[in-house]
């Protein structure tokens, strides 16, 4: 159930309403918005009986919940959300680009893929302190000391740091040394991992499983914001398909399917999605195309020598010419959407 405030609501009435939430045995979750508070109930095993809420003061209105999903919905935040990272947002006015190296292999390999991220203009440096590999034989990264080189690259660029985390414990370094958690598409839906994240004070990123469907996806991020953490990020990543022309199959459908249900911003990564470095760019373009809040890029000094997935990962050149055409892209839609021509 969602319960709706009116726009005159003190903070009172909404601390009446959670008291009574709470009375019954479930969980509030208060979601401001531009026009309105909407607080969500989340709990409970069956239905919530409206007149417990209806006749509260500063109460607009109790709505049902049909859908399995409720703190996602855009019938608890009609607006977008925009996410903070660090000293920068996802799901604003410009287009969120996360770049770096999908390893971290040296402190000369990070530094210099950090230099050129940030003189592209970009606000977020992805890197993987912590690996999940197929083989238990690979590179597995370089854990802890990974992040405090992540750190490090913070303090001189300036860069938001987005890495990933297979644990608690590596939830805990990240919360530690890093700006977002980013839960990979093997850890989708590894509930409690999710449950971890949800209680973190970091943003999430979640990456799509590799098979998973929009509903899937879009419950693996409720688990997050059951457990109080809002600050999620949306991540299409590819998914395996009949296809072997690539790694996996990029669904850009999904971008306009998740602005249509919820508030979640959304971003694409073309790298992994693809693969190959020759079809990164062309699916940066498509995402952007499509509406995605960002992109993140696999981007190497040296791809050829690279620990791991060097195949797709992009040279220092080859990401500033993605960079400069992504964000003319960008900038162009949605100049035609502020300004659109008349009849």
């Amino acid at each position: 159930m969602l319960i709706v405030m009116r726009p005159d609501a003190a903070e009172t009435d909404i601390d009446r309403v959670l008291d009574v939430i709470e009375t019954l045995g479930f969980r509030g979750h208060v979601m401001p918005g531009e026009n309105r508070t909407a607080i969500g109930i989340t709990g409970n095993k069956g239905s919530v009986d409206p007149t417990h809420f209806e006749n509260l003061r500063g109460v607009a209105q109790a709505i049902r919940v049909t859908k399995p999903y409720k703190l996602i919905s855009k019938e608890l935040r009609p607006e977008k959300s925009v996410i903070k990272v660090g000293t920068g947002t996802i799901g604003g006015d410009e287009l969120a680009m996360i770049a770096g190296p999908c390893a971290i292999e040296t402190r000369e390999q990070l530094f210099a893929a950090a230099e050129a991220v940030a003189a592209s203009g970009a606000r977020f440096f992805r890197g993987g302190a912590y690996k999940p590999r197929t083989s238990p034989y690979a590179f597995q990264g370089l854990g802890v000391e990974g992040l405090k080189m992540l750190a490090e690259v913070r303090d001189q660029y300036g860069l938001n740091i987005v890495t990933e985390a297979m644990d608690e414990r590596g939830i805990d370094a990240v919360e530690e040394y890093g700006d977002c958690i980013q839960i990979g598409a093997r850890n989708m839906q590894n509930f409690s991992l999710l449950r971890y994240a949800g209680r973190a004070k970091k943003p999430v990123l979640l990456k799509r499983g590799l098979s998973a469907t929009l509903d899937e996806l879009l419950l693996a991020a409720e688990y997050l914001m059951a457990e109080g953490n809002y600050d999620v990020i949306l991540c299409e990543r590819g998914i395996r398909t009949f296809a072997d022309h690539a790694r996996n199959t990029m669904d850009l459908s999904i971008i306009p399917a998740v602005h249509r249900l919820t508030h979640l911003p959304i971003i694409v990564d073309p790298s992994h999605g693809t693969g190959h470095n020759y079809m990164v760019t062309p699916l940066a373009r498509a995402g952007v195309a499509v509406g995605a809040d960002g992109l993140i890029i696999e981007v190497h000094p040296k791809p050829e020598e690279a620990m791991c997935d060097g195949a797709q990962a992009l040279t220092l050149e080859q990401y500033a010419d993605l960079n400069g055409q992504v964000i003319s892209l960008y900038k162009l839609i949605n100049a035609q959407v502020a300004e659109p021509v008349s009849g």
